[in-house]
């Protein structure tokens, strides 16, 4: 049965996107040798995003890399929202629940990885009490603001465990 996973990139202050979504601060750090990212997509059935990254902004647009994970991902992808665009593309699966969107998302998966790109979506499963595990890569900058990795405001202790034979900073999440 698939797993739902969060990985992102974050700056060492834990952001994932600058002020307003920003991802040009990524595009430096990215490109060179990452065998636990090729592993990882490798592992990936599904993408469940939220809106807010599924048309937010891409390190790589324009390029031949435009996409989840560089461009090399092809497979199903799922946006939870409650606006659907009136031309939807035929290619990405728009869902107005999380945990139907969930459902459809490992269904397709398989025995899988459903990878969640997005804060909000990735809280959104930590508070319902659906993810699985987090991988996060961690880029040598500071950002000082933008879009947390995590955030809930007031405070909520998420634990942890590492996984086992894995590489630093994959978690399982437990709750």
């Amino acid at each position: 049965m698939a797993k739902l996973l969060y990985s992102a990139t974050a700056s060492l202050d834990g952001y994932i996107a600058g002020p307003g979504g920003d991802m040009s601060w990524l595009t430096e750090h990215l490109g060179g040798e990452n065998p636990t990212a090729q592993r990882l997509l490798a592992n990936v059935g599904a993408i469940l995003a939220g809106s807010g990254t599924f048309g937010g902004d891409d390190p790589n647009r324009g390029t031949d890399k435009e996409g989840a994970f560089g461009g090399q991902y092809q497979g199903p992808v799922f946006v939870l929202t409650h606006r659907p665009p009136a031309q939807p593309r035929t290619d990405v699966t728009f869902v107005g629940n999380l945990h139907s969107a969930v459902a459809q998302a490992k269904e397709a998966a398989g025995d899988k990885y459903v990878n969640i790109l997005g804060a909000n979506v990735a809280q959104q499963c930590i508070e319902a009490g659906l993810l699985d595990e987090i991988l996060m890569f961690f880029a040598p900058v500071l950002l000082g603001d933008g879009i947390r990795m995590f955030d809930h405001p007031g405070g909520t202790t998420v634990r942890l465990a590492p996984i086992p034979g894995e590489t630093a900073h994959w978690y399982s999440v437990l709750y």
